[in-house]
């Protein structure tokens, strides 16, 4: 999947929605001392209270919510040594085509002991699965067709899946209209946390209209911080990379090709480049770009590094990671171009700037201290106050 389809599902996770319908939903509490089920309730989600639905509803938004590589992982199933189904793929697989009720809650029931097995969470439990269908028009008509819009969908049936983590609520005080008093509040009653899920995932994967049963789509509770036991041992996925790893990698390389050292320009360039390179693969084959031997090297070169060849790239992989066929998700080490995602860190200053504008940024030499240049088109203001201009810099001195 790719960032497109994520936000594209999330988008239809709302009421009244011909494009997404949830059929059933599934809750699993699980007390904190055990690892047993304490209670559980399946029902009709139609049946929920429209209020119950759209917590239900944020709460898997918040699942689906994050970056590629951070908070959201593909997960592709392990295989055996002879090439046989993943016991957990197969499950679910089965839970995702079932039109018996009781079946599904069954093998859902089986994933929910997985996941508390050997485990001790702080605080009480509560898992929480639906299922339902997704439908994407197959194309678009005009208006004078008579086909309305939804006549020709592709239907992915899908289940989604999220783990939250109860709360005592504090004691506070309330005025009781009747009575006309205040009160302390003595309510005991957990309060399921379904804005800070610790995790989740969603069943099956899917690029475009394609549904992908070999890959699953995890959800982390923190960026850059997967739980490998929950991957490896509840979903029987595939170890991976996070983003954070990925873009350490990629760092690694690129010193091992150029050096330590890099002016802002070129930098920039690197960055743009890969940009570039983004939004022309997801716009053309709707798949996330990737980085190899090759790419690389071509990133490079067209960002000013001349000295960047074939032999030097391939031996920066082969000592970073050990393997000349190596691809990192050119995603994860670009920093976000929609946000001031840069940080210069200095002794008197943090800066932040987006990488689009790295270029205009300069280290310097000025009466033998070093110093940071920044080029601006307008003033600089200063609590209120605009600076006045100084010409410290010798005419012909180079920036």
């Amino acid at each position: 999947m790719n960032r497109k389809d994520v936000a594209a599902l999330r988008r239809q996770l709302k009421l009244d929605n011909d494009l997404l319908s949830i059929t059933h939903i599934y809750n699993v509490f699980i007390k904190q001392e055990s690892s047993d089920i304490y209670h559980e309730e399946c029902q009709a989600f139609a049946l929920l209270d429209r209020e119950q639905q759209e917590l239900f509803l944020a709460n898997f938004k918040k699942v689906l919510g994050g970056r590629l590589g951070e908070k959201l992982f593909e997960i592709r199933f392990q295989r055996s040594a002879v090439d046989q189904p993943n016991e957990t793929q197969q499950r679910l697989y089965e839970g995702l085509q079932t039109g018996d009720l009781g079946e599904w809650k069954a093998i859902l029931r089986e994933l929910a002991l997985k996941m508390v097995q050997d485990v001790q969470y702080d605080k009480d439990i509560v898992i929480t699965y639906i299922r339902g269908d997704y439908r994407k028009p197959t194309k678009r008509h005009s208006q004078e067709t008579e086909i309305h819009e939804f006549d020709e969908v592709y239907r992915t049936p899908f289940m989604l899946c999220s783990l939250n983590q109860t709360e005592q609520p504090k004691r506070s005080l309330i005025f009781d209209f009747i009575e006309k008093e205040f009160k302390l509040n003595w309510m005991a009653d957990p309060v399921i946390n379904l804005t800070s899920p610790l995790g989740g995932f969603l069943f099956p994967c899917f690029t475009d209209n394609a549904a992908d049963v070999n890959h699953i789509l995890y959800a982390a509770g923190k960026a850059n911080q997967p739980d490998m036991r929950f991957i490896e041992s509840v979903l029987g996925g595939e170890q991976m990379m996070t983003a954070k790893e990925d873009k350490a990698v990629f760092e690694e390389i690129v010193k091992e090709v150029i050096g330590d050292q890099v002016n802002a320009e070129t930098l920039s360039n690197v960055y743009e480049e890969i940009n570039r390179l983004i939004d022309e693969e997801e716009e053309e084959q709707e798949t996330s770009a990737m980085l190899d031997t090759k790419v690389v090297e071509r990133v490079l070169k067209v960002s000013g590094v001349e000295e960047a060849d074939t032999e030097k790239v391939q031996k920066a992989f082969k000592k970073v990671v050990d393997d000349e066929n190596y691809e990192l998700k050119a995603s994860h080490v670009l920093p976000s171009f929609t946000s001031k995602s840069i940080k210069i860190d200095t002794k008197v200053a943090k800066i932040s700037i987006s990488p689009q504008d790295l270029k205009y940024v300069r280290q310097v030499n000025l009466n033998g201290k070093r110093c940071i240049l920044i080029e601006v088109e307008e003033d600089a203001v200063i609590e209120g106050f605009t600076l006045l201009p100084e010409e410290l810099l010798k005419e012909g001195e180079s920036r």
